[in-house]
């Protein structure tokens, strides 16, 4: 994967993770009993968080000081 490639797809993993984050909050507002499907986004959140920090570590070159 090149480096143009990996910084479209963090710009995608980055709106998904929004995406998420505004999804979660909706539902919780709404006060809905699906705890459950809260859950699973939360975990999907958390895994986009994963695969984010791992582009940018690749991406942001070690300095050593």
């Amino acid at each position: 994967m090149t480096e143009q490639e990996m910084r479209k797809r963090l710009t995608q993993l980055k709106i998904e993770h929004r995406d998420l984050d505004a999804a979660i909050a909706a539902l919780t507002l709404s006060g809905g009993p699906d705890q459950l499907q809260i859950a699973r986004l939360k975990k999907r959140k958390l895994a986009l968080r994963d695969q984010i920090a791992l582009i940018e570590d690749y991406l942001t070159p070690d300095i050593i000081a």
